[in-house]
């Protein structure tokens, strides 16, 4: 994956739909139709695999960290992210 590989999905007020997979082998991000899977190395204890899936889309949308917000799912696979 790119930086800004995703740069077209960019539009603020977005809401993305998430799917996460924690402890993967590699940091990746994939769409299946219009499904984002992320996977991240990060375990999935004290936030450290949602800070990484936020600094993951945020390359990949070729935002800044900071416009992006977990609105649902802070313990669940399935996330709820906004960009603002």
């Amino acid at each position: 994956m790119s930086k800004n590989s995703h740069a077209h999905l960019a539009t603020t007020g977005t809401v993305f739909t998430i799917r996460v997979t924690p402890n993967a082998r590699a940091d990746k991000l994939e769409t299946d139709g219009g499904t984002i899977k992320i996977s991240v190395t990060a375990p999935a204890s004290d936030g450290q695999a949602n800070a990484a899936v936020i600094k993951l889309f945020a390359k990949a949308l070729g935002v800044a960290k900071t416009r992006l917000s977990l609105v649902r799912g802070h313990k669940g696979r399935d996330k709820v992210i906004r960009l603002d």
